[in-house]
């Protein structure tokens, strides 16, 4: 009697416990929850450190590299490891792209001369050879695979002067670029940016030359001239203009740049004799005329600074006729952008943000922000 007694008593115990706990949990599901909890733990562990892993590999490439907006040291990127042959691939069109050299102070020239290219519907052969890794990083973040940095990089970022060693070492870097543009078996134009499009100039490279360039001089030709290379100057030379080349992949385009190469070699910069890259390249095209098919281009088309922007009857009388304006006939930063804005050719102010390849992107004083 008492253990049935006793037996009523425990159940009605247990019967109240379950009423006052409303989550029970019996020894074995108790047992079965650690287990759960244990096996959970693991896999979300093992989750985590894929992520860890996961993160530690992608986000070196996914970050802003510091430095961009300041003179601090750059971080590693993958765009440091991105070749000229990678470059050239991805952004030719048709065996053909337009090349440009830029260091960080011209960023500003190198927008308003994209924002002209853009509306010609030519900006996605463009490829901006960048002189230092703070440009290659801005174009890049902008507008991705549209500019690469072939080492070294020159360390200063200050906006060289025409003749001083900072400018013969950024210029001279040229005729080896684009002679390997060629050895790829592409067809390149190069500009600089100090250069604005007006029309299209690729209806203006006829025929199968080798090379084609302008004319520097000031003096008005007439609408029909030659085409073949002018006679020598003064100096027994050419006064060809270097920043407005177009080349096919040929060998005479090729011999060009092999010379242009050589005689930069042969008239290295010097306090004494400041050199630059054009005499060398008018030394190469005398050299070679006999050898290469060459093509002077029409000046009413491509005018040199010193004649477009100082003889405004000639602009008058040829409106309607210019396809690339040079910028040249001055120097200085603020000089050429004050007479681009002087003669409406300064876009950047009005059309950044709704036609630049940059994406809205405005510059100024040589950065992007």
């Amino acid at each position: 009697m008492k253990s049935v007694m006793s037996s009523i008593h425990q159940r009605q115990q247990q019967q109240q416990h379950l009423l006052s706990d409303p989550n029970p949990i019996s020894p074995r599901s108790s047992l079965n929850w650690g287990r759960s909890a244990a096996v959970f733990g693991r896999t979300w562990l093992l989750a985590l450190l894929t992520l860890v892993v996961v993160l530690g590999v992608v986000l070196p490439d996914l970050r802003a590299p510091d430095g961009i907006f300041g003179g601090s040291k750059v971080a590693v990127s993958k765009w440091r490891y991105y070749t000229l042959e990678e470059a050239v691939s991805f952004v030719a069109k048709n065996g053909t792209l337009i090349v440009c050299a830029v260091s960080q102070p011209y960023l500003p020239f190198l927008n308003n001369w994209l924002i002209s290219i853009s509306r010609l519907k030519h900006q996605d052969k463009v490829l901006v050879i960048a002189e230092d890794y703070a440009t290659l990083f801005a174009v890049n973040s902008r507008w991705p695979g549209h500019a690469v940095l072939v080492p070294p990089a020159p360390d200063a970022q200050v906006a060289h002067k025409f003749g001083s060693q900072g400018f013969f070492n950024f210029t001279s870097r040229r005729p080896s670029h684009l002679l390997y543009i060629l050895e790829l078996g592409y067809s390149v134009m190069y500009n600089d940016v100090d250069m604005v499009w007006m029309a299209d100039p690729f209806p203006y490279l006829e025929g199968d030359h080798d090379v084609y360039f302008t004319d520097d001089m000031t003096a008005v030709k007439p609408l029909n001239h030659s085409h073949d290379l002018p006679p020598p100057g003064k100096k027994g030379r050419t006064y060809i203009c270097s920043c407005m080349i177009y080349m096919r992949p040929t060998d005479g385009a090729k011999l060009v740049m092999k010379k242009w190469i050589e005689e930069l070699q042969a008239q290295p910069w010097s306090n004494v004799k400041k050199s630059n890259d054009q005499p060398a390249f008018n030394w190469a095209l005398n050299r070679t005329a006999a050898q290469v098919d060459l093509y002077l281009l029409p000046q009413v088309a491509f005018p040199t600074g010193g004649l477009y922007f100082k003889n405004q009857t000639w602009v008058q009388e040829t409106k309607g006729l210019h396809v690339i304006i040079h910028n040249n006939y001055i120097t200085g930063f603020e000089k050429k952008i004050k007479r681009f804005r002087d003669f409406g050719l300064w876009f950047v102010d009005d059309y950044a943000v709704l036609e630049s390849p940059l994406e809205g992107y405005k510059l100024a004083e040589g950065y992007i922000y």
